[in-house]
């Protein structure tokens, strides 16, 4: 990361950014011609390298990318599925080879058989209908269940807007101290996966110097299987944007920005069109409300790496640089986008403050567990009887997620990989054991995470599936640190081998270059990967046994 550049693409604002700048230049062809970023390079002041370096990057900008119109999606709850061979054969029937691309999950794990085509998402029995959709460029109809156990905040509906932002009024009216004890009342922690106090981090952000602060919502966490975020997104936009501006308005912020996945472009539509609406009624913009507080925000539309997932990576891409993770400290808080102080919050963790301000932070906190307050949205994927986003009190027992909510699994299954790839994998027979919340899946070697739930059958390899983790890894790498790029990469192979070519992997060479990534890797993915690996191991040691030495 270089605070030169930060600085370089800060002079501009948000409202013209390099990385948008990028996205597009690339618009007519799939990817930015040389010319494009030569312009951009000299409009910005910054380096060749730099620009080519970050263009080059993202799977829907870089020179690969050209000419492609159909994008086939290769998630895990896709592949475990078994869906994708089948729809790749019928889109070849109507695509040229090089037309067709890749996408990692378009967040449809609750049906597969998942495609990208002219900017919109299908799957399901979609693929039937492609020739129609080729002609008509037709969004289908997309269905998933949507229920709670337990308290809805998330999942309820919040009615008439106008109502809904008399508690934005309210909160503007009280003191930026008053609604940060709110906060530390909720005990609310980070719903992307690390668990951490928001609370912190906005006060943190708060006692920072600076005039020029912001809130990035990071709605760029495309965990396979996890649908969650898209799922506010999409139905509770205002759930969303409503908790930035209260964070804003905490922290001393006057600008937000809703970074947000290339792969969901439905959901860039909805924010953007929540966006405008909230400036018609006047409830961002210069003194909302008649309050003295100005808040405005941006939305970016993010193309396609996962490591943006992680929160310094995805302000570096915000400035147009290449998205590699930054060594900490400093933290956001302190020096983050355009290096002034910056808060990075989850889609649901930001959604939970409209209801925390409104009902206090002692109603969320008697929700859930001691540690774990509040509810939880828990994606289940298509192997389940009734699949859908469910939200549910922490503390809930998993075998209430699986067995009631869920109804059960539509075929054999033997493991759960719940959290997105680099949280655990859960063989079935720990279902009873297991609550959701944060600490009951620490005590048993997993991770919440996402809370996502992507299922793996009896007839599924796990070889294949630890195969699949190590592949997306080296993809998803940003290459900064060396145990996470090439450990995830000789991963892959010595797998890859041990499938095809008979060869017996060395177990203490496997578990050095394991236990290198989760020690030396400078962020989660390298870092998290080795867990899932590792549950494997341990839990499915007699099937995966023939592919190591004795």
């Amino acid at each position: 990361m270089s605070k030169n550049i930060s600085e370089l693409s800060g002079r501009k604002g948000l409202e013209r950014n390099l990385f948008e700048q990028l996205g597009i230049a690339a618009e007519e062809t799939g990817t930015p011609s040389l010319d494009a970023l030569e312009s951009l390079r000299e409009e910005f002041l910054v380096g060749k390298s730099a620009v080519y370096g970050a263009a080059s990057f993202y799977d829907f900008l870089r020179p690969e990318n050209k000419g492609k119109n159909v994008y086939v999606c290769n998630g895990s709850a896709c592949l475990t599925a078994g869906t994708q061979d089948k729809l790749h054969q019928k889109i070849s029937a109507h695509f040229q080879a090089d037309e067709i691309g890749e996408m990692c999950c378009l967040g449809r794990c609750h049906e597969n058989a998942a495609f990208h085509y002219k900017g919109k998402n299908y799957s399901g029995q979609d693929i039937d209908l492609i020739a129609d959709i080729k002609k008509t460029h037709a969004l289908t109809q997309e269905k998933y269940h949507v229920d709670s156990y337990g308290t809805a905040i998330l999942t309820a509906d919040y009615g008439d807007i106008h109502s809904y932002y008399t508690i934005l009024k309210n909160a503007l009216s009280k003191s930026r101290e008053d609604l940060l004890t709110e906060l530390k009342d909720s005990g609310v922690r980070g719903r992307g996966g690390a668990g951490f106090s928001m609370a912190f981090k906005l006060d943190s952000c708060r006692q920072a110097l600076g005039d020029t602060k912001f809130i990035v919502c990071n709605a760029d966490e495309g965990d396979p299987g996890a649908y969650s975020d898209r799922y506010i997104l999409e139905q509770r936009p205002h759930a969303l944007l409503m908790g930035m501006i209260i964070a804003g308005y905490i922290a001393g912020a006057q600008h937000g920005v809703v970074y947000i996945r290339g792969e969901y472009p439905e959901s860039v539509d909805i924010i953007q069109q929540a966006v405008n609406d909230l400036e018609t009624f006047g409830y961002t913009g210069e003194n909302i409300l008649g309050s003295g507080f100005n808040y405005r925000f941006k939305v970016i539309k993010a193309q396609g790496a996962y490591i943006c997932g992680e929160e310094t990576a995805l302000l570096s891409s915000i400035e147009g640089q290449r998205p590699e993770v930054r060594v900490r400290p400093p933290y956001p808080t302190q020096q983050g986008l355009f290096n002034k102080p910056t808060v990075v919050n989850n889609v649901e963790t930001l959604a939970n403050l409209p209801f925390i301000m409104s009902q206090g932070g002692k109603k969320f906190a008697a929700i859930g567990t001691e540690k774990s307050t509040g509810t939880k949205l828990v994606s289940l994927d298509g192997h389940f009887n009734r699949p859908g986003i469910y939200e549910v009190d922490m503390g809930t027992p998993l075998s209430v997620v699986v067995n009631e909510l869920g109804k059960g699994f539509r075929s054999q299954v033997k493991a759960m990989h719940i959290g997105g790839p680099l949280g655990g994998l859960v063989p079935i027979e720990k279902i009873p054991t297991l609550n959701v919340d944060f600490d009951s899946f620490a005590k048993e070697g997993f991770l919440l995470g996402h809370a996502s739930v992507v299922c793996i059958t009896e007839d599924f390899p796990i070889i294949e599936y630890l195969r699949h983790l190590f592949k997306f890894t080296a993809h998803e790498s940003c290459g900064k640190c060396f145990p996470c790029r090439l450990g995830s990469t000789r991963g892959a192979e010595m797998l890859d081998k041990a499938i095809h070519e008979g060869y017996k992997i060395d177990r203490e060479l496997f578990n050095d270059l394991i236990n290198t990534m989760e020690i030396g890797s400078l962020c989660a993915l390298g870092g998290g990967l080795p867990l899932p690996v590792k549950n494997a191991l341990h839990y499915f040691e007699s099937e995966l046994k023939t592919y190591f030495a004795s």
